[in-house]
Formats: structure tokens, sequence, C-alpha cells
């Protein structure tokens, strides 16, 4: 099995290197430590009371985010022995066997449908989300394009429109379902890693002239999505419709002030906030750990954003400097997107927060990346 003889050899060179005084990047992963624990705590403190009243276990969501946590470590340390230029062979492979998963998700009585989306994939007691593999893969996919045909990124036949139209296949793909937060994510990343690359200005305009007036389109198509826009202009004008959830996340944050309320104190987890541990967990943060808990979480992701763009400047290749480019970004992004969200900044889109909010799928996804992240790390010049 190549993956396995890639294991090995990843294992092999991860000692060799150790030896060589070259390790992970040790302030990377302190961080991201410090972001699984802090989600850890926050999962429980949040969930406890909903738990109790919906399983008649308040350690119900704890004990799954512990096993997902769990699962998503060992993986994280997976991905980071095996050296990270593997997985341009598979590149092709990998995107589409993301791409089968997002037709698969599509299909009646294949597709599990929550909160109006068919955006999952029943595996026994779980489920996956397909489009959390999709962010990864085409980061992947993307970088390895990006590195083999650099030269060609100015050209608008050549470069940007293959990329650009690959990211549209798979953007309206994880509409259908419909989720309009992870799609999100998932271009501004693409975005991103492709303005690095070097295309055009020019080009990006053009894009983004199109792009408007799919949004709009996007948004007219859809009437739940245009009571998302009016509910965040003034969400008191239906405070117990569309503008519910926002509003409760506000009366989270508010009463928060400095200090908080202090950890497990929260008023808005008794059944005000739906779901808090998921979507909306920074404003139980932010009410119980009050404005410098939340700060901390902020500078927390600035940081990862910070180390994962040192790791890409200073990367070897090319391919690592477009994959470190990626994954920093896409977390950024996310943790830009959900803060937003919940502080009233952007009409609610449900994303999760990385690290923090509860989900196997985001989780596990989350650390698999950063452990791609950390073995680029080891080669880098850092």
């Amino acid at each position: 099995m190549p993956l396995i003889q890639n294991w090995k050899r990843g294992v092999f060179l991860l000692n060799k290197l150790l030896k060589e005084q070259k390790r992970p990047d040790l302030p990377l992963l302190f961080i991201i430590v410090i972001l699984l624990v802090v989600g850890i705590v926050m999962v429980y403190s949040s969930s406890y009371v909903w738990s109790d009243y919906k399983f008649n276990d308040s350690f119900y969501y704890l004990k799954r985010q512990l096993l997902f946590a769990g699962a998503g470590v060992v993986a994280m340390f997976f991905f980071m022995v095996i050296p990270y230029y593997t997985w341009k062979k598979y590149a092709n492979l990998i995107l589409l066997f993301c791409f089968i998963l997002l037709l698969l998700v599509l299909i009646p009585g294949v597709g599990l449908v929550r909160g109006g989306a068919q955006s999952w994939i029943g595996v026994g007691a779980f489920s996956i989300q397909p489009s959390e593999f999709m962010k990864l893969g085409l980061i992947i996919f993307l970088a390895a394009i990006l590195s083999a045909n650099q030269k060609y990124i100015t050209s608008f036949k050549k470069g940007f429109l293959p990329c650009i139209l690959l990211v549209f296949t798979a953007f309206g793909l994880i509409m259908l379902q419909p989720d309009l937060g992870t799609g999100m994510v998932l271009v501004l990343t693409c975005m991103i890693m492709i303005f690095a690359a070097g295309a055009r200005l020019t080009h990006f305009f053009g894009l983004a002239a199109i792009g408007m007036l799919g949004f709009v389109g996007l948004i007219a198509s859809a009437p739940y999505r245009i009571s998302r826009i009016t509910a965040f202009l003034n969400p008191w004008e239906d405070p117990l419709g569309d503008g519910f959830q926002i509003i409760q996340s506000l009366y989270a944050i508010g009463p928060g002030g400095l200090m908080g309320l202090g950890l497990g104190n929260s008023l808005q987890k008794y059944f005000y906030l739906p779901e808090p541990q998921t979507d909306f967990i920074f404003a139980i943060l932010g009410e119980e750990l009050g404005f410098i808990g939340g700060t901390v979480i902020i500078v927390l992701f600035f940081l990862l954003l910070w180390r994962g763009i040192k790791i890409s400047l200073e990367a070897p290749d090319l391919f690592g400097r477009f994959l470190a480019l990626g994954i920093a970004g896409m977390l950024a992004v996310q943790a830009m997107i959900n803060i937003s969200v919940v502080i009233g900044l952007i009409p609610v889109t449900g994303i999760t927060l990385p690290f923090l909010s509860y989900g196997g799928s985001s989780l596990t996804l989350t650390l698999c990346s950063v452990g791609v992240l950390l073995n680029i790390s080891i080669y880098s010049k850092i």
C-alpha cells in the first residue's frame, strides 16, 4: 500500500529531522493545543443544559467532542509525519474522491437533511460532511496546479479561467445542498491562493462584478436568504423569527462585559440561543469569559495565520508554499466569518468556528489540515 509506505517513510524522515534538530513549528502546535482545549471546555459549558434536556446526559456532546478530538489529534500526527509533497502525487485522486462525496450527498436517501440543508452522509451512529473534505481536497489540488503552472496564471484562458471554473464547480455543488457558509470559505480561500500565485488584479475585478451578480441571484432565488439579509439589517423587526438567533447572540455577548459572567455561568444557553455549542459558541464564550476571553481567541487565530504565512514563505518549494497558505487562509477566513456573524457584522451563514465548535467532520478535517501545515513547517527554514 503506497500510503502505508509513505507513512513508514514519513516516520523515518521525522526521526531523522528530529535528530537534526528540525521539529514542527512549536508555536503553531502550542496555539493549536490551546484552541483545542478551550474548544472542549466551551463545548461542555455551552451544551450541558441542552444535552441534559435532550439526551438526559449532560456530558453527551462533551463525550462525542472528546472522541472527535482524539481521532482528530491522531489524524493530525498521521498527516504530520507524511511528507507534504506526497499529497501532490495524489491530488487528482483526492479531488475526484471529494467530488464523488459531494455528488453522493445530493442523492435522496444517502444525504441526510439537517437544519434545511442536505449536507451530511450517515455512517453508523455518526455522519460526515463532504463539503469539509472538499475544502482540504481543493486546496491540495489547487496548490499542485498553481505550483506546476504558475507561469500561466497571468493568462486568463490558460491559467486564471481553469482555476476559477474548478473552484466554482465545487462551489455550485455545495450550494445545491445548500451550504453558503462553507461555499464562501472555499471560494475566498482559493481566491487568496490564486492571487498569491500572481493572478492579474483586472481578472479579479471582472470576476468580482460577475460574482456580485451571482450572489444577488443566489439571495433572490431563496426566500430564506432574503429573510436573513433583512434580519441582519434589522433583527428586531422579527425578534421571534429570523432575527431571533442574532438577537440572542448579542444578548449573550453584551452582558459578558470585560471579564464575563464566569465559566459555566451563561444564561443564554438555557434554551435562549439555539444549539449554542455549534455555530454560536463564540457568543457563549463572550458571555462567560468576556471581552478579554473573546480577544484572546481572536489573537490566537491571528497568531495561527501569522505562523501559517511564515511557514508558507519559508517552504522549500512552490507546492509547499501554496499549500501552507491555503490551509492557514482557510482557517483564518472561516474564523473571521464565524465571529463576524456572532457579533452581528454580517448575515447568518451557518459555519463553525475552527477548533471550538462542536462537530465531527469540521474538527477532524481541521486537525488533519494543521497536521499537513505542521509537516510543511518541518521542512521550512523557520
